[in-house]
C-alpha cells in the first residue's frame, strides 16, 4: 500500500529510514540556501558568477501563464493515478504513456512563460543556434571552416552555444530548416518532443538492466521532474534523449534484445551524442555500467565499435576536427565568464543545481542507493544481515534489482562529479546537466511512499517555473 510522504511508515525499521531520506533532503534544502546567499553576496560585491539568481542563471520573476492550469493538472494526474498506471500498464502502453506525459508535462510548463518567451524564442537569442543559420547554405564548407570561429578574438566568431558544442547541435536546426521547419517555434517544439522520449529510454534501460518492478516504479518520477523546467528550455533536453537512447540501445544489446541492431545503433548515438557535446563524452561511465551489468557484455561490442565511427568519421571527412574544437572551446571558456566564474563557489554550488533539477525524491532516492551499495559492500567484506530486507529497506540484504540500480546510479552520479571537479561546468548545470539527471531519477524507484514524493517533485518544479523566469 502506497503511504503518503506526511504520514511516515508505522514499523520501526521503515520509520528510520523514512526519517533519514527527510534528512537528506534537508542537507540538499540547506545546500541550495547557502549556494543561494553566498551567491547573491559575491554577485553583489563583484558581479563574477554572472548569474541573477544564485545558484540558478535566472531571475526572480513570479508569474502565471497559459500553460499553468494544465501543468497543475498533469502533476495532480501523476500524482493520484501515475503509480498505479505504472503497475498495470503493458509494456508498450506504459512507453507511450511515458513518453506522452512527459511532452505534456514538459510544453505545459514552458507555455507558462507564454508561447514567445517559452518555446519559439528560446532558440533565437544572440547566444543561441539559429542565429547561424545562414551560415550553413554549404554545410561542408562551413564545417571545414568551423574551428576557425570558435575563439572570441577570431573573425566572425561563433555564438556562445555555437562556439561551445561540436557541429552536430547547429546542423540539426540547419536540416530542420532545410526541410521546412524552421523557426524558433518548430526549433522549440523539436526539443520538447524529441527530449521527452528520454524518460522512455531511460525506462527501457533500467527494465533490461535491474528488472521491470524497478522500471515501473521509476517511471513516475522519471516523467513528473523539475528537470523538464530546463529541458523545455534548451537544445540540452534533446542531447538528454540521443544520449538516453544511446544507453538504452547499449542496453538492450547487451541482454541479448537483437544485439546486432540495438548494438550497431547505440554506438550511432553514441557517437552522434559526443558530437552534440564535448561534456556528453562522460556517458562512457554510464556505458561502463551498462556493460558491467548485462550478461552478455561482449558479444555487441564490435558492432557497437562499427556504430560509434559512423558519425566521427562523417564529420572528421567533412572538415571538423573534435580535438581542435575541443581544445579551441577551452581556450574561449576562458575567453568569457568561464574564466571569471570562481570555481571555489561552483564547485560545490554546481551540485545545488543538481539538487534543484533531479528533486527531493531523487535526493531520497541516492541516499537509499548508497545504503544499498554499501551494505552489499559490507556483506563481501564478510559482513552479516538478513537476506529478507525489502528493496527500498535500510537494513538487511539488498534486493539484487535495487542493487543493480544503485550500480547504474552511481555511474551516473560519478559523471556529474567528473563534470563538476573538471572547472567546465562553473554555473548554467541546471541547463548542461539535463543528459545525466535523467539517470539519477530512477532513484525515486527506491522510495516507498511514492505519490508524497511524487508531489514534493511537482510542488517544486511549479515553484521554479512559475517565481524564476529561467536563463535558458
Amino acid at each position: 500500500m502506497n503511504r503518503d510522504l506526511l504520514n511516515p511508515p508505522a514499523d520501526r525499521s521503515s520509520r528510520r529510514a523514512f526519517r533519514a531520506d527527510l534528512s537528506a533532503v534537508g542537507g540538499a534544502a540547506l545546500l541550495v540556501a547557502v549556494a543561494a546567499v553566498v551567491g547573491t553576496v559575491i554577485e553583489r560585491r563583484d558581479g563574477s558568477l554572472f548569474v541573477d539568481w544564485p545558484p540558478l542563471l535566472a531571475r526572480w520573476d513570479p508569474h502565471l501563464g497559459p500553460g499553468t492550469p494544465l501543468a497543475v493538472a498533469v502533476a495532480v494526474l501523476v500524482v493520484a493515478h501515475g503509480p498505479r498506471l505504472a503497475e498495470r500498464l503493458g509494456r508498450r502502453a506504459l512507453a507511450c504513456a511515458a513518453w506522452a506525459t512527459a511532452t505534456a508535462w514538459t510544453f505545459s510548463l514552458a507555455l507558462v512563460d507564454g508561447w514567445r518567451t517559452g518555446v519559439a524564442g528560446r532558440l533565437t537569442t544572440r547566444n543561441e543556434y539559429l542565429q547561424v543559420i545562414d551560415r550553413f547554405h554549404d554545410i561542408p564548407a562551413a564545417l571545414g571552416d568551423f574551428t576557425r570561429h570558435i575563439l572570441l578574438h577570431s573573425p566572425g566568431n561563433w555564438p556562445a552555444h555555437v562556439a561551445g558544442h561540436p557541429p552536430a547541435a547547429t546542423v540539426t536546426f540547419v536540416l530542420l530548416d532545410r526541410v521546412g521547419l524552421g523557426g524558433g517555434g518548430w526549433a522549440g517544439v523539436w526539443c520538447v518532443t524529441v527530449g521527452a522520449t528520454a524518460p522512455v529510454a531511460v525506462l527501457v534501460a533500467v527494465g533490461r538492466l535491474c528488472g521491470e518492478r524497478s522500471a515501473r516504479r521509476a517511471a513516475p518520477f522519471l516523467v513528473l521532474a523539475p528537470a523538464a523546467v530546463w529541458a523545455g528550455t534548451s537544445a540540452d533536453g534533446y542531447f538528454a534523449a540521443v544520449a538516453a537512447w544511446s544507453v538504452a540501445f547499449l542496453a538492450l544489446a547487451v541482454t541479448g534484445y537483437r544485439p546486432r541492431a540495438t548494438g550497431f545503433l547505440s554506438g550511432l548515438l553514441l557517437g552522434l551524442t559526443a558530437y552534440l557535446s564535448y561534456g556528453l563524452t562522460l556517458f562512457a561511465l554510464i556505458a561502463g555500467a551498462v556493460l558491467l551489468l548485462g550478461h552478455r557484455r561482449t558479444a555487441p561490442l564490435p558492432l557497437v565499435l562499427a556504430g560509434l565511427a559512423v558519425v566521427p568519421a562523417v564529420f572528421t571527412l567533412l572538415g571538423f576536427d573534435w580535438w581542435e574544437g575541443y581544445r579551441l572551446l577551452v581556450t574561449r571558456y576562458h575567453e568569457g565568464a568561464g574564466g571569471v566564474r570562481p570555481y571555489g563557489y561552483w564547485v560545490w554550488a554546481n551540485l545545488a543545481c543538481a539538487a534543484l533539477i533531479t528533486g527531493p525524491a531523487t535526493v531520497a532516492g541516492l541516499r537509499r542507493a548508497a545504503v544499498t551499495g554499501g551494505g552489499a559492500a559490507r556483506r563481501a567484506g564478510g559482513g552479516t544481515g538478513s537476506k529478507s530486507a525489502p528493496p527500498a529497506g535500510d537494513a538487511g540484504a539488498p534486493h539484487p534489482e535495487s542493487l543493480r540500480l544503485a550500480v547504474l546510479l552511481a555511474a551516473a552520479l560519478l559523471a556529474v562529479l567528473v563534470a563538476d571537479l573538471s572547472g567546465m561546468s562553473k554555473a548554467e548545470t541546471e541547463r548542461i546537466w539535463l543528459p545525466f539527471a535523467m539517470w539519477l531519477l530512477p532513484a525515486g524507484a527506491l522510495l516507498a511512499s511514492p505519490r508524497g514524493w511524487l508531489a514534493a517533485q511537482a510542488v517544486l518544479a511549479l515553484l521554479l517555473n512559475h517565481l524564476l523566469l529561467t536563463g535558458w
